[in-house]
């Protein structure tokens, strides 16, 4: 491509609601331009990138036999009202009404219209497996959409869905999809991890994330260095000991006159946060819709995890106690609250590291007090139930054996789960097997976010001059940046010719013949995250040779003019 010839709308100011590199650099890249909140249009140098993402998604999805077709966006309500899910998807789905009167959603994701698919197409078991995808726009309606392309209402995803006769089908392509996913971001170059993750609104049982890694990332991520062992924060199992040494201290009150938060009890008191336990209360609606009041009982140093704790028994919906809850509860203000002497309508539950405790310290159920060498058994009842209801912290052990857990963050650019019969069964999606007998399908659906991983890799790559892309995401391969093209015949000839035999060579190459300044030309390559650059001049003319700069190099190098094609195929393919 001739720069002359595309269109380029760089800039050098930072968006104002900019909060991730990623977005500031999409944004001062010419790649997006932003239309509204969450909605972005993909300008030409953009949608380059976007295309080779979406290439190498096509092309892996092919290889591991998914067929593509292309489904509607816009859904009718009836298919939705069939899974339930048009009361219960939430309010990021986008409902709208047509001149009938009729009710449409805006699809946030595909499971009903792909299963309504199947139930009319497939008769037999001899159609199965089957695996279908597509790449599409999706769009949910995020409350706050921020960082770009990463948190937009509207992306582009690809989303593939398998039907199959059996579950051990549906391992097989799970795993065949796992791989497939592995090989994307392989191909893509991309730092990644996949790990064991929760099912939340898609539902169904195995599921595993796919993360760029990268600081900047919203999601906990726990592995551990000497096994195979990850998983996302909200799903890794804490490990920890089940036997509570015996009492060795007498249970006493002691002031705390402004001490509420555990590391300030610990400090007073002088010992480590990891005596001190911290009750968190919670309302849980039970099945006849009353509010119970719950304590969730976490040494001081750890975090509860919503996801383990909701998927409790009868715990899904829950929420915190507010401040006047709690002083109807246990006749105190927050800060101080614990499970000793607390009424028998509370509910204590313990996470498994307190259920070990002995001797801890804890609130007194009284203002400006707290209780220390506190022991189940003998200070207070047993909890109600103990069960795992922490985020892992570093160093615990891993839930394999093999070694201890590392945190690192990650974004999410793709998610695979295995559904089951969940929506074939709400649907009645079924086949008659050999026998002539109705049996439901088995599914499976995999996601790969393609306009997030964009602003992933950025997140990856990237300097104080600007993007670093990945070769095979970049928008072009190598800069052509001739100096004086209009004002040396010699310079021009030169680089139209090198340009040509790159193009010839398979390499996607962008002539930059506006006539620009050196500094110029340098820079906006390098915001581009152009991977190489070649740099043309009288001077080298002189002596046949040329100037290569890779993006991350410190120091530029001098090549053959006559070898600089065989020399680009070697770094550039």
């Amino acid at each position: 491509m001739r720069a002359s010839q595309f269109f380029f709308n760089t800039q050098k100011e930072a968006p104002n609601d900019a909060e991730l590199q990623s977005h500031i650099l999409m944004v001062r890249a010419g790649l997006i331009k932003r239309l509204g909140a969450g909605l972005y249009n993909w300008m030409p140098l953009g949608l380059r990138v976007l295309r080779k993402v979406e290439a190498i998604v096509r092309d892996e999805m092919n290889k591991a036999g998914a067929l593509e077709l292309l489904m509607p966006a816009v859904q009718p309500r009836e298919l939705w009202d069939e899974t339930g899910r048009w009361a219960v998807f939430g309010p990021q789905m986008l409902k709208i009404t047509d001149r009938h009167a009729r009710e449409f959603c805006f699809g946030p994701t595909h499971e009903e219209v792909i299963t309504d698919i199947a139930r009319s197409e497939i008769r037999s078991y001899k159609q199965l497996p089957l695996n279908f995808y597509q790449i599409q726009t999706k769009f949910r309606d995020e409350i706050r959409p921020r960082f770009g392309v990463m948190r937009a209402r509207e992306f582009m995803m690809k989303d593939a869905y398998s039907f199959h006769t059996d579950f051990a089908s549906l391992e097989q392509t799970y795993a065949t999809m796992f791989q497939a996913y592995s090989n994307v971001f392989d191909r893509l170059g991309l730092k990644f991890r996949a790990v064991k993750a929760d099912t939340g609104a898609i539902g169904g049982d195995g599921s595993h994330e796919f993360h760029v890694l990268a600081d900047s990332g919203e999601d906990g991520l726990a592995y551990c260095a000497t096994s195979d062992y990850a998983a996302n924060v909200e799903l890794a199992e804490a490990m920890t000991l089940t036997t509570r040494s015996a009492p060795t201290a007498l249970m006493q009150e002691v002031e705390t006159p402004k001490q509420t938060a555990c590391a300030d009890v610990a400090k007073l008191l002088n010992i480590g946060i990891a005596r001190t336990v911290k009750a968190i209360a919670l309302m849980v609606n039970n099945a006849e819709g009353i509010s119970q009041f719950y304590l969730a009982l976490l040494r001081g140093d750890h975090n509860l995890n919503e996801v383990k704790f909701g998927k409790l028994t009868g715990l899904a919906d829950f929420r915190l106690a507010t401040e006047e809850e709690i002083r109807a509860h246990l006749n105190c203000p927050p800060g101080f609250i614990g499970p000793v002497n607390v009424a028998v309508n509370v509910t204590v539950i313990a996470d498994k590291t307190v259920a070990a405790m002995s001797d801890f310290v804890c609130g007194a159920n009284k203002p400006k007090y707290h209780l220390t060498g506190v022991n189940f058994g003998r200070d207070l009842a047993e909890p109600s139930l103990v069960a795992d209801i922490r985020n892992v912290v570093e160093g615990d052990a891993s839930p394999d054996g093999k070694g201890v857990l590392s945190l690192c963050r990650g974004i999410e650019v793709g998610h695979i789960f295995q559904l089951r019969t969940k929506y074939s069964e709400a649907m009645n999606a079924t086949y008659l097997d050999e026998n002539g007998q109705t049996q439901v399908m088995e599914m499976g659906c995999y996601g790969i976010g393609v306009s997030r991983i964009v602003g992933a890799a950025i997140e990856q790559g990237f300097d104080e001059r600007g993007i670093i892309f990945p070769a095979s995401m970049a928008p072009f391969s190598v800069a052509i940046c001739p100096i004086g093209y209009e004002k040396s015949e010699a310079v021009k000839l030169a680089a139209n010719q090198l340009y040509a035999a790159l193009l010839l060579a398979g390499i996607d190459a962008l002539l930059d013949d506006r006539g620009e300044r050196p500094g110029v030309m340098f820079a906006e390559a390098d915001l581009m995250g152009l991977p190489h650059r070649l740099v043309i001049g009288e001077r080298g003319l002189a002596d046949g040779i040329v100037e290569y700069k890779a993006r991350t190099d410190a120091e530029a190098q001098s090549v053959s003019l006559t070898n600089a094609v065989e020399f680009m195929q070697k770094v550039a393919l």
